[in-house]
């Protein structure tokens, strides 16, 4: 593929994408994000990314956490349906009982995240093979912890027909495609896209600058945002924003280009405000409303 072929992700660019129209006014009709999040040691992950959702325009949103810190997440984010899982061994999520718990509430949501700040290993592998083996038509978000050992689910992945986006970063990938980091950093671009085959999934490549790759081969290009955003949780915040427009209606692809350019222009936004770096992963999800609305009026 040459380079005049890849879109790059501009505010120009995405007003010929518009985001679906929310003056309808209901929550319902901006729909309904499940954020599947968070660990005993990492509660805030599930805090930011569902805060991003809603500030993406999501309708309504549901944080499903380990029970012993649903309560504080439930008063970290008042707006949100707070679902408790039952907990195993170390106080981590059981994932027999959890995917009982939760599959019936993905079959009524209108987009689903799982993985950001969950615990790495075998119990968030198979609670995220039964989810995407579920009856669930919302499409998915991996993050984080959901994406190791994606490559023994490719085939759920793929059954999926490209309602599935993932956000690895270099460590990620390279885990999932069984090379080292340095080849997926020196190409990020060709590890994006033979993930994207192999998954027939959206793969949103993240770094110093972020490339997406839709399951048909089209790419896309974002210069970045700046060293601010190479912060604890920023990826989280990214993963949200991108559930919260999925949640909305948006394309997956789409999703992905709108979710990108907002947190990195959130970044940048930032770094003009408070510093090119020190700004926290919180700060990012209130820059987000006012971005999209410079969007769509031509203003940026």
């Amino acid at each position: 593929m040459t380079r005049e072929r890849i879109k790059p992700i501009t505010a120009a660019t995405l007003r010929g994408l518009p985001l679906p129209d929310p003056s309808g006014g209901s929550k319902e009709a901006r729909g309904s994000a499940l954020v599947i999040a968070g660990s005993v040691e990492v509660p805030g992950a599930a805090i930011l990314a569902g805060t991003a959702a809603l500030r993406a325009g999501a309708g309504k949103l549901q944080m499903s956490i380990a029970a012993g810190t649903a309560p504080h997440a439930a008063l970290a984010v008042p707006e949100a349906l707070v679902v408790r899982l039952p907990e195993g061994e170390g106080g981590h999520v059981d994932h027999g009982q959890a995917a009982e718990v939760l599959l019936p509430r993905t079959e009524r949501a209108d987009a689903v995240l799982v993985g950001a700040g969950m615990a790495s290993g075998e119990p968030t592998k198979a609670l995220t093979a039964a989810l995407l083996a579920g009856p669930a038509k919302a499409p998915f978000v991996l993050d984080a912890a959901s994406i190791d050992g994606l490559c023994d689910q490719a085939g759920v992945v793929r059954a999926r027909a490209g309602q599935v986006v993932l956000t690895p970063h270099a460590g990620e990938m390279a885990r999932f495609l069984h090379c080292d980091r340095d080849a997926v950093e020196a190409d990020p671009l060709a590890a994006a896209r033979r993930a994207a085959a192999m998954l027939q999934a959206v793969v949103v490549m993240k770094g110093a600058e972020t490339w997406i790759v839709d399951p048909a081969g089209e790419v896309w290009h974002y210069g970045g945002g700046g060293a601010g955003l190479g912060t604890s949780g920023s990826g989280d915040v990214l993963a949200g924003l991108i559930v919260g427009l999925l949640a909305r209606g948006t394309r997956p692809a789409e999703a992905a280009a709108w979710g990108v350019f907002l947190h990195g222009e959130a970044g940048r936004r930032l770094a003009r405000s408070c510093g090119p770096i020190g700004f926290l992963a919180r700060e990012l999800p209130g820059e987000v409303p006012g971005l999209m609305r410079d969007v769509a009026e031509g203003a940026i």
